[in-house]
């Protein structure tokens, strides 16, 4: 059962002064972003970003309205977003960097399912390692919205109060991966998978048994696996060998708070977090789960070489 809310657990458990106070930050703007939502659900591509995808009204204004914070903050030096071509320079020594991707699964959108807000946070200048971040967190709008940060002291979960307000409620201060696996995604196109990767999406349907879940944004397939206990990947393909989702606006975030729950992650070869990009854009392949089925994800990548 929820216990406690968010400015006590902040309070408890976040030492560092700067951050505790951009988590505040990020939760005082929840209610006005999620308010926002139903007024802004043209469809019509509006323009393309850097990474030749179509953005529409909410992917701009999200990106917009979360930039415009950060950066008047004070707290934030670079701001890099999957929809600004370029990172935006905030205030000089101010002590964070962010990541962020602030509306991933907007083509869930039109069809009302999960859509979500990634963000990493560091302190200095990509590109870097996963492992130099200072905190990783991700917003989950689907039925309830959620809030899942990680740090060095672990993985919490909140849920926004329904008494309405800015304020949230902690569903789980210590969230850490099922042992038992269950579930399964992949993001891409069937047809498109290498053969070795095709057998490992076999094997975890036929020989683990494990239920296939796929959503269509990361925030929802990710937060299935950190819940239910399993595995989700978004692989190289035929067609992208490099992969499709970005290391630091996305994949570098979710690997952070999976390996703190408990999992693991990898492109294949090694863990998300020891990839050092040569630009903030990097694309990646993507695998997160439980430790034994990346540890067998990882062998079958192997003997394909």
């Amino acid at each position: 059962m929820p216990s406690g809310t968010f400015d006590e657990y902040i309070g408890t458990h976040i030492n560092n002064g700067k951050l505790a106070e951009f988590l505040k930050l990020l939760v005082d703007m929840t209610p006005n972003l999620v308010r926002e939502f139903p007024h802004r659900l043209n469809q019509k591509a509006l323009r393309e970003n850097r990474f030749g995808e179509a953005t529409k009204e909410l992917d701009n204004w999200t990106n917009e309205y979360f930039t415009q914070a950060f950066i008047s903050s004070g707290l934030v030096h670079t701001l890099y977003s999957e929809e600004i071509d370029g990172p935006v320079n905030g205030k000089k020594g101010a002590p964070f960097a962010i990541a962020m991707d602030p509306l991933d699964g907007s083509s869930n959108i039109s069809s009302n399912n999960p859509f979500g807000t990634i963000i990493g946070v560091y302190k200095n200048k990509l590109p870097a390692k996963g492992r130099d971040m200072v905190c990783a967190l991700y917003k989950l709008y689907g039925p309830i919205t959620t809030l899942v940060i990680a740090t060095d002291t672990g993985v919490a979960e909140f849920v926004k109060s329904r008494k309405g307000g800015d304020n949230y409620i902690v569903l789980n201060e210590d969230i850490s991966l099922p042992e038992k696996a269950t579930v399964f995604g992949v993001g891409g196109t069937l047809t498109e998978f290498e053969p070795w990767f095709y057998k490992y999406v076999k094997y975890l349907a036929k020989e683990r048994e494990l239920k296939l879940r796929y959503c269509g944004a990361l925030v929802g397939d990710f937060s299935q696996v950190l819940h239910y206990g399993g595995f989700f990947g978004y692989p190289s393909t035929v067609n992208k060998q490099g992969g499709k989702l970005r290391l630091y606006l996305e994949c570098a975030t979710m690997a952070y708070i999976m390996e703190k729950a408990g999992g693991r992650s990898s492109d294949g070869k090694q863990s998300i977090l020891d990839i050092v990009g040569k630009t903030p854009y990097d694309r990646t392949p993507f695998f997160i789960g439980n430790t034994e089925l990346i540890d067998e994800l990882e062998k079958r990548f192997s003997e394909s070489i």
